[in-house]
């Protein structure tokens, strides 16, 4: 008997009188995953709202009359008169390690089949950058595996990186390239055990892509085992905009908590061109002043808050870093359209990709004289510093030379020459996708180039003569490529030694 009275004490002490307060309001109109609610009056912005049947909201309109709402995930049951009522939290999204090798949706959830994720953290989706204090100058080098860019067009961590171009140009498997190298980087740095060693972990955000151009990537990824390392956020074009308009700062939430935890990370967004869109859609249905081609006014805001959240912090803050790498997609190679002069003008320089370029079979396409780092050679380690410096510089002019050279007039011997080495650095220049080569290989290649080696073999089979080289000193002469990491610089002896290896292979080498 006295258990029995233990127990119901217990439960009485258990018991809350006191008034829980709750602004509750209800459903006016719903359309296109934008609720108007009514009664609302304590509601703040960015503040998640609760509707029945667990689906929430997030609160973009604080309006007189009534709060635009706009629906995240399937609002097909709610209707007007609905209640609708607030939580008190901005919108938040699960971070952590937990999350690598898994594909989630705008809200963290995932959407593999592979079961729960089980984070400890949660970070809000929206967050004010980090100031100018504690971040620190970008330059650490963050590898591509894409001769072209990695020599030319350098990117670090911490850094802004716009890829951009028409549909169909190779933009997306530069990203992918990205993720790819930093898994093969992250495998070998975790095989040689060194204590310095930071893993770079990839966020690849898709936003308003076909779920089979999802799931193509993502197969991609798997074969070229970079998922264990890599995060997808998944915000297909057959969610509502809502969710496309929340996926890259969901993304970006992810890879701040890499940052702030003294790790380092990059974050594509594919494509921010679908996601001024998505965001437009949203913007016109909460009926927002428009302004030019229909944009919202706040639309420059809306990727500035976004981009500048990547950086590389100081030591006193971790020294983590958030790289991100922001694909625009062009109409007809217009860069001076509403929207990639915005992105532009955030970013820390842009690789441009273009059309005429892809069609002569140049792949990867990129335009050497608009593309621009603006962090340049201070993200290089020194031996690609030593035979990349005049690179961008003298393939601009050979494009200049080979444009002249066309109308069939009468060259010097100098301009042959130039023109001679330029082709052959085009060809270098060409990748196949999903194929990323070491900063050694890249170093060793470009140095061959550059002391004539390749002068005596025909244009045509310059493919040939670097993918066997490459195998040659992969094979053969592994000490060569070590010498080049470890010496630090392209000094006397790495040189002798670099000479030697190749003079051996150009016997070998039957053009």
């Amino acid at each position: 008997m006295s258990t029995v009275i233990e127990q119901i004490q217990q439960e009485i002490s258990k018991l809350e009188t006191r008034v829980a307060k709750s602004n509750v309001g209800r459903i006016v109109s719903i359309a296109d995953a934008v609720a108007k609610v009514d009664g609302l009056s304590a509601a703040m912005y960015n503040e998640m709202i609760e509707f029945p049947g667990n689906v929430f909201g997030i609160a973009l309109n604080l309006e007189e009359d009534y709060v635009g709402v706009v629906i995240l995930g399937d609002c097909q049951n709610l209707k007007e008169g609905d209640e609708a009522k607030t939580t008190g939290r901005l919108l938040s999204v699960p971070v952590g390690k937990e999350l690598l090798g898994r594909v989630v949706d705008a809200l963290g959830r995932p959407v593999d089949g592979k079961g729960v994720i089980n984070t400890k953290e949660v970070y809000p989706v929206e967050k004010i950058a980090p100031g100018i204090l504690p971040r620190q100058s970008v330059n650490q080098p963050l590898q591509t595996g894409i001769t072209g860019i990695d020599a030319m067009i350098p990117i670090g961590r911490g850094q802004r990186e716009l890829i951009i171009g028409d549909r169909s140009t190779g933009k997306t498997s530069i990203a992918i390239d990205a993720i790819i190298n930093q898994a093969k980087i992250n495998r070998q740095g975790l095989l040689n055990g060194d204590a310095s060693f930071r893993p770079v972990y990839s966020i690849y955000v898709a936003i308003g892509q076909k779920n089979a151009n999802i799931a193509r990537l993502i197969k991609v990824l798997e074969e070229a085992n970079a998922l264990e390392y890599t995060v997808v956020v998944s915000a297909s074009a057959s969610d509502n905009p809502a969710n496309q308009y929340i996926a890259p700062y969901s993304g970006t939430a992810i890879g701040e908590y890499f940052m702030e935890n003294g790790m380092d990370a990059l974050v594509i967004y594919d494509d921010l061109s679908k996601h001024a869109t998505a965001y437009r859609q949203i913007s016109l249905v909460l009926k927002r002043p428009s302004g030019r081609e229909a944009f919202p006014g706040d639309i420059f805001y809306l990727h500035s808050r976004l981009l500048e959240r990547s950086a590389r912090l100081d030591g006193n803050h971790g020294g983590g870093s958030l790289t991100a790498l922001p694909i625009i997609e062009t109409q007809a190679g217009d860069i001076s359209a509403y929207i990639p002069t915005n992105v532009i003008s955030i970013t820390d320089g842009q690789i441009f990709l273009e059309t005429d370029l892809f069609n002569q079979g140049v792949r990867p396409a990129i335009s050497i004289g608009i593309s621009v780092s603006r962090v340049g050679s201070a993200a290089q380690i020194k031996p690609l510093k030593q035979v990349a410096g005049k690179l961008k510089l003298e393939m601009a002019q050979y494009r200049e030379l080979a444009a002249f050279a066309q109308f069939g007039s009468d060259l010097d011997a100098r301009t042959k020459h130039q023109l001679e080495r330029g082709s052959r650095f085009m060809e270098v220049f060409k990748q196949s996708n999903f194929n990323p080569k070491p900063v050694e290989i890249q170093i060793a290649i470009l140095w061959t180039v550059q002391n004539g080696f390749f002068d005596s073999i025909e244009v045509l089979n310059i493919q040939k003569a670097v993918t066997n080289l490459e195998d040659f000193l992969s094979s053969a002469k592994q000490h060569v490529l070590q010498g080049i990491l470890q010496e630090g610089s392209l000094s006397d002896s790495v040189i002798n030694e670099l000479k030697g290896a190749v003079e051996e292979w150009k016997l070998t080498f039957a053009s």
